[in-house]
């Protein structure tokens, strides 16, 4: 069933293979929306390509790299004629390549966390900047971070170069929405809670984080999200309903930032 609230809208979805970047490509198309997603792992795009219609543009790549974003808009307008919204949710945990509390955190952990969660996204962000100015248009760009980023957990989520960087994500949008609204570019965040998601299938299959989760995600009887939880804030952020709503957070995390 279509909703209409992105009828017409072209929207770019930078990690929309799998997890809450494919449920919200999904929730796009139900609202109307056009759609071209971009991820990196052959399974997920194939799974994308099946469940999101023969219509939409799949497009393989790796998101730390300066010319994937642009790849991903070039197809947009390609396809549709311009972009309207684009969503960054690509990242991940760095915790098998050395991320950890910040004394066992190794250069590598550090830089290989940074990319896949900082740098990829300014990459994006900088390539939708660019576009919406060029085409003399406005638009909206929302952006992942996390909860860990202001309510941390140390005894079950101690990734430490990983809440940097999605600190540095609310920082960074922040920054640019400040900067960019008079050329009526919107930059938001959204800063879920835990989510069953293929990334979080460590803490989801251990029993000791779950009950922990469910105390401190205590909404809707206690539990993780589903990917379908963050839809709507998806929606609403790429939509016109937001149109006066810049440089927010919203978090989308059953009551973890409220839940001591």
């Amino acid at each position: 069933m279509q909703t209409g609230r992105l009828a017409g809208r072209s929207i770019v979805i930078v990690g929309g293979t799998s997890g809450m970047g494919l449920s919200a490509a999904l929730a796009c198309r139900r609202a109307g929306a056009r759609v071209v997603v971009g991820g990196r792992e052959d399974a997920a795009l194939d799974e994308a390509r099946a469940r999101l219609g023969a219509d939409v543009p799949c497009l393989g790549g790796d998101a730390t790299t300066s010319g994937f974003a642009t790849g991903l808009i070039d197809a947009a307008v390609a396809a549709h004629g311009r972009v309207d919204g684009v969503f960054h949710v690509a990242g991940g945990s760095g915790r098998r390549a050395g991320d950890g509390p910040l004394d066992a955190v190794s250069d590598a952990g550090w830089q290989h966390t940074l990319d896949i969660n900082l740098t990829a996204l300014f990459l994006s962000n900088r390539a939708a900047a660019r576009y919406f100015l060029e085409a003399g248009h406005g638009g909206s760009v929302v952006n992942m971070a996390s909860v860990l980023a202001r309510s941390p957990a140390p005894r079950h989520f101690a990734t430490h170069a990983y809440a940097a960087a999605k600190a540095g994500v609310i920082g960074l949008t922040t920054s640019c929405a400040a900067y960019y609204a008079g050329r009526d570019i919107r930059f938001n965040v959204i800063a879920p809670g835990l989510v069953d998601t293929p990334m979080a299938a460590r803490a989801i299959s251990d029993p000791e984080i779950v009950a922990y989760v469910t105390a401190r995600q205590p909404l809707d009887g206690g539990r993780p999200a589903r990917a379908s939880d963050v839809d709507g804030a998806v929606i609403y952020l790429l939509s016109d309903e937001s149109r006066f709503v810049t440089g927010q957070v919203i978090a989308v995390d059953g009551g973890w930032g409220v839940t001591a």
